[in-house]
């Protein structure tokens, strides 16, 4: 049986997709700091195994993930914090980036070794990543600096016959989305976002984005001049404000 992990999986994404997963015959590892929320989830299966300790401490990472050998990897656990320019917070960009992107390069550290050729590093981005939003400095920059992590790791991981994808959803009804004040436009479930998460697995997608309209009118427009996109961002905005 076929190992996977996720991280994050104590809600939202992470939590769909390690349900998904024990459907397709996976044997679960999910991680996240909530044992109440992991318990919860175990009681789906027998073959859901929880991990609860704290992503962003590197010895926790090490001392609990070092001795797995894991087919599929999916670095799954964010957060999001809003950027005030007339408070601005430097605190508020180590809160996410701690989160975003250091818990996945100390999950890195301790998982790497012992990654055998054919399995699967997967991570989860965002499409906020793709177009200059208001506010989300902190947020997209993260998410910018995760996918471009997983690309280089895509050149030097080949060799050894680990394939490394990346998948950008767009809004996906979560705890954490729940806290917006403001219009989400096609937004899907945990469970739809799941499904996405673990067929893409499945089909091995190198870059893959959902849900499939949202996502291409974001590539679309992330393909434009930088002129347009600013415009475009500055008019959400105003309407927005």
């Amino acid at each position: 049986m076929k190992t996977m992990l996720v991280t994050g999986a104590s809600s939202g994404i992470g939590y769909a997709t390690a349900l998904q997963a024990v459907e397709q015959g996976f044997t679960v590892y999910a991680c996240g700091r909530n044992q109440e929320r992991l318990d919860e989830l175990a009681r789906h299966s027998d073959n859901i195994k929880t991990l609860a300790f704290d992503l962003t401490d590197l010895q926790a990472c090490k001392l609990v993930l070092g001795n797995l050998n894991i087919d599929v990897v999916v670095v799954n656990a964010g957060t999001c914090e809003y950027i005030d320019i007339e408070k601005w917070d430097s605190e508020a960009f180590h809160r996410v980036f701690d989160v975003n992107y250091f818990s996945v390069v100390y999950c890195l550290e301790a998982l790497l070794p012992n990654l055998q050729s054919g399995a699967q590093l997967v991570f989860i981005d965002s499409l906020a990543r793709m177009l200059p939003f208001t506010r989300s400095q902190a947020y997209g920059a993260s998410k910018a600096a995760l996918f471009y992590l997983a690309k280089t790791l895509d050149v030097d991981l080949r060799d050894r016959g680990i394939t490394v994808q990346t998948l950008s959803p767009g809004f996906v009804a979560t705890p954490l989305t729940a806290k917006n004040t403001f219009s989400m436009p096609m937004q899907i479930t945990a469970e739809e976002a799941g499904a996405s998460v673990v067929k893409a697995i499945n089909r091995k997608v190198k870059t893959g984005y959902f849900p499939m309209c949202f996502s291409a009118i974001i590539r679309l427009l992330s393909a434009t001049p930088y002129t347009l996109q600013s415009w475009l961002c500055s008019a959400m905005k105003r309407k927005a404000a």
